[in-house]
């Protein structure tokens, strides 16, 4: 059974989270919604991108000896859809404009592909339309607002269960076009939480539910799942893991989430594998840490300003430091493994990601609030030898 962070404060009265501390405060009342009886977990939770691309499309990629990819999460246009539509206008550009070899194959999103409770009949306006020239599939995984039910009095009445338009959406067995997919049919995604199997590339997509968690108290579902693909993923590819909710963040809404944190590491450590970086959205703007495990570098990167947020005072802000100031990095947080490498949190933006047999390289581009289509602007570039879990000095 795995073991449980230790709740820090009490229950009458918020603890602040001290300056520099990327974890919040253990919640030991989580909230928690099982995936619905109605939808029959499958025996093999693996995807092959060899299933869903063409032969040519795949014959491709190997012959570029590299994938190329897109990822960023928080994308659901409730405010409107302006700024994803920019990312999605910005992604096919770089789609339109690489050379054979380095064309994007895909789309990968981090969760909270629909607000707020993920309702099928949104999927129309927040999903398929902003997209509707996107050429590359589409994956996903679920974020906390996939898979919530009403919960406030002021949420649309939702007459659906938990994760009802994420698994007609994107794991449907037979992808067709729905009611609300007119421009890209439906994907065959087998389960929430999930394998995709590509060239140069082994990607372990997690389910962490509504308060940041892989399973209900007493259950050890998801986290035995996670380590026996651990221990299953092939040596000779990059191993990524995509999860909605991160482990580490410094921005002042939420922070990263202990019991999280407490399983990977636990997976981590039972499984005898560590991965190669750890993707997360959730918290609404750009942050690129290094954690040392081993001597091995681990990028975690949050990349959650994806669409949701249309306007600049909407990101989440990082701390300040008690004199007020901006924090500069690369900055020491107050766990000793973990520094903060770099952030934006004034401007959305979506990652590029290129591996080949030894590098994992990533390039994170900003685009304008305003509509505004200029080319998107490189803001961070960073590259790790992933069989040595090494940094690399970018040329």
């Amino acid at each position: 059974m795995k073991n449980q962070p230790t709740a820090r404060g009490n229950n009458t009265h918020k603890v602040k989270r001290p300056f520099g501390d990327p974890v919040e405060l253990y919640k030991p009342n989580h909230r928690f919604i099982p995936i619905p009886g109605k939808f029959k977990k499958p025996g093999d939770l693996t995807l092959k991108l060899s299933d869903v691309l063409s032969n040519s499309s795949v014959s491709k990629i190997n012959d570029s000896k590299k994938i190329v990819f897109h990822m960023v999460g928080d994308t659901g246009g409730i405010h409107g859809t302006e700024t994803q539509e920019n990312i999605a206008y910005q992604m096919d550009k770089q789609i339109e404009q690489a050379d054979a070899a380095s064309k994007p194959a895909f789309f990968y999103n981090l969760g909270d592909v629909v607000y707020y409770n993920g309702v099928s009949h949104h999927y129309e306006e927040q999903f398929y339309d902003p997209y509707k020239d996107y050429p590359a599939y589409i994956f996903a995984i679920p974020g906390n607002h996939d898979c919530d039910t009403k919960t406030k009095p002021t949420d649309e009445p939702d007459t659906e269960v938990s994760l009802e338009g994420f698994m007609t959406n994107f794991c449907d067995k037979t992808p067709s076009y729905g009611p609300y997919s007119s421009y890209r049919k439906t994907l065959n995604q087998p389960w929430p939480y999930w394998v995709l199997d590509a060239p140069y590339v082994t990607v372990i997509g997690l389910f962490s539910n509504v308060d940041g968690s892989l399973d209900a108290n007493g259950s050890t579902e998801q986290y035995d799942w996670l380590v026996n693909e651990l221990k299953k993923a092939a040596k000779n590819k990059c191993l990524l893991i995509t999860i909605h909710h991160p482990s580490f963040s410094l921005d002042t809404a939420h922070g990263g989430y202990p019991v999280i944190l407490n399983d990977l590491d636990n997976a981590f450590k039972k499984a005898g594998r560590v991965p190669d970086a750890v993707f997360s959205g959730h918290v609404h703007n750009y942050q690129r840490f290094t954690r040392t495990v081993k001597g091995k570098k681990i990028p975690y990167i949050i990349a959650g300003a994806g669409g949701y947020v249309n306007k600049a005072q909407s990101m989440h802000r990082l701390q300040r430091n008690p004199q007020g100031e901006l924090i500069t990095v690369p900055f020491q947080t107050t766990h000793k493994d973990v520094v903060l490498n770099h952030y934006n949190q004034t401007s959305p933006g979506f990652l590029k990601i290129t591996i080949d047999d030894k590098y994992l390289h990533g390039t994170y581009h900003t685009v304008n609030f305003d509509g505004s289509r200029p080319p998107a602007t490189p803001e961070d570039e960073f590259k790790f030898d992933w069989k040595t879990n090494k940094q690399v000095a970018i040329q």
